[in-house]
């Protein structure tokens, strides 16, 4: 069976835009509220942090590649990462893997896949889906996509908002605004406004309201609008990206890229250009009623091991030797080192072989100030 009969088994009378559907995964970041386990060196997309048995990578990518096709999938990461990621993705092709040589933000990153597959295929429709997020089911999660894809055929910005199940404060919300007209996609409506991460009081009001869903930072959009858009905020970063896209696939790229990149903007693409498109009207959003998770610490970790019942002790790693009594949290451990706890709620402990953090879920968001600390201190070699 070839790449495409296996892309589109089943696809039934999905839109003709969606063969021109290309899915880029930027697989970047250290996840430093995920320290000790997520290093410079062993991002949080390259960890099983669900207990499937595959890596955050991996799972994004076999969502994807039944919608575009092993061949439409782009992965942007660092050069460090390179080996990392052609060993988890054995499919993906040499020409899609785009490799930053230092970071530089979304915007960067997902305006390179933009650039660079607008120069190869005039009209190409990407969408933009993080690395290290946790999706349930893929048949919600598929329709979305699609209708998102329609959307964006139309000349809009889609983003895919998530229906909240909670007041969350470590997540942007996405205020509704009035419903669109396209066919094809019945549930799609404008971009009202983006909210930063809100305090307790703010969030219930905004889940009570059901005006607000979750900003999962999902893009899908034509590559030619977004390079347009983007212009017009930020037209330096533009150009940059346009010229390394026109020497990508010559051999003058690496010069180009020594030469472009490092003075490169960094700022991410919901500041340089979903917000601004939706104070002009131009972008749109597809209700996600699919769980999702942006897996953005320990906690968020304990919650998926224990299906969300916030009461049994969830334990990660291979090697793991846990004794615990009346206890509730996460352990995460690659040693083979014994761990034992009595009577301790909610407990974070993350065993390494060098760094060891012990905190509780209600701290879990502040794991970052260490790493920050330890920035600080010049101790990079637990980084």
């Amino acid at each position: 069976m070839t790449d495409s009969t296996m892309r589109w088994a089943g696809r039934g009378t999905e839109p003709d835009a969606v063969d021109r559907f290309y899915a880029v995964i930027p697989a970047g970041g250290i996840g430093s509220r995920l320290w000790p386990l997520s290093r410079a060196d062993a991002p949080k997309f390259l960890h099983d942090l669900t207990g499937s048995g595959e890596t955050l990578l991996k799972e994004t990518w076999d969502r994807l590649t039944p919608i575009a096709g092993e061949d439409r999938v782009m992965v942007v990461t660092g050069r460090a990462h390179r080996a990392a990621v052609e060993a988890q993705l054995p499919g993906l092709s040499d020409r899609n893997i785009v490799l930053e040589s230092e970071p530089k933000d979304s915007s960067a990153a997902i305006g390179l896949a933009a650039a660079i597959l607008e120069h190869r295929e005039p009209g190409v429709i990407i969408g933009s889906f993080a690395a290290d997020h946790v999706i349930g089911d893929l048949r919600r999660f598929r329709q979305a996509v699609v209708e998102a894809v329609v959307v964006a055929d139309q000349g809009y910005i889609a983003t895919i908002g998530i229906v909240p199940t909670e007041p969350a404060i470590g997540f942007g919300y996405i205020k509704r605004g009035a419903g669109l007209e396209v066919e094809g996609a019945p549930s799609a409506l404008l971009v009202d406004r983006f909210v930063e991460k809100p305090d307790l009081d703010t969030a219930r009001g905004y889940v009570d309201s059901g005006d607000f869903l979750w900003n999962a930072s999902m893009f899908i959009t034509r590559a030619d609008v977004l390079l347009t858009e983007m212009a017009k905020t930020k037209p330096d970063l533009v150009r940059g990206l346009r010229r390394l896209a026109e020497a990508w696939d010559t051999p003058d790229r690496g010069a180009v890229v020594d030469q472009v990149w490092p003075g490169l903007e960094k700022i991410a693409i919901d500041y340089a250009v979903a917000e601004p498109a939706a104070a002009a009207g131009r972008l749109a959003v597809v209700p996600g009623d699919f769980s999702w998770d942006d897996v953005g610490d320990f906690a968020s970790i304990a919650k998926l091991q224990s299906g969300g019942r916030g009461s049994d002790l969830a334990i990660l790693g291979a090697r793991a030797r846990v004794l615990a009594d009346s206890s509730s949290g996460i352990v995460v451990t690659d040693s083979d080192r014994l761990i034992t706890l009595i009577g301790v709620d909610n407990i974070v402990v993350v065993d390494t072989q060098d760094a060891l953090l012990v905190t509780t879920s209600e701290h879990a968001q502040r794991v970052k100030s260490v790493v920050d600390a330890l920035k600080l201190s010049g101790r990079t070699d637990v980084l």
